[in-house]
């Protein structure tokens, strides 16, 4: 009996560590997209490159030569300070927004016009040490692309394309 709920015991901790350490099933929550080829027109920049991963390992491939073609504008990042302090730390609110749309090639019709991609995260940064406030500016405009790169992927998706 006692060996039973050992057992038990270990197979439960075991199972919440590898919950804890991050284990994922390869393919689980990868976004998957209904169209198999895009065109995208962007200035190269970080986040086109972003978006052009994303497409990619959503299965998209990116030519030139597609029916449909993803315009992406010029991000946008913006900053606003959420607490009062001026020195110590003080609570930021980073915002990552981006125009884009979606034109199909043939007649040049768009099916999303003068869309906006829109992300936001808060980040607290500290005065005292400014490198590695600079890093974590710099990972939270990293996360915000792949962020802004799904709400991408989730919107071509819900399109109604032939």
């Amino acid at each position: 009996m006692i060996r039973r709920t050992v057992l038990t015991g270990l197979l439960a901790v075991s199972l919440t560590a590898l919950a804890g350490c991050g284990f994922q099933l390869r393919g689980l929550n990868q976004p998957t997209l209904s169209l198999s080829e895009l065109s995208l027109s962007a200035n190269v920049s970080p986040f086109s490159e972003e978006v052009k991963r994303s497409l990619e390992s959503a299965g998209t491939r990116v030519v030139d030569d597609a029916d449909l073609r993803v315009n992406l504008g010029d991000e946008r990042i913006s900053e606003t300070r959420l607490t009062r302090s001026d020195s110590g730390s003080r609570e930021t609110e980073i915002t990552l927004t981006a125009p884009f749309s979606v034109q199909r090639v043939s007649d040049s019709a768009y099916l999303l016009n003068q869309q906006q991609l829109e992300t936001s995260t808060t980040v607290l940064l500290s005065t005292d040490d400014i490198y590695s406030g600079e890093e974590l500016r710099t990972g939270a405009v990293r996360q915000l692309r792949r962020d802004a790169a799904e709400q991408l992927i989730d919107r071509l998706d819900a399109l109604d394309t032939p």
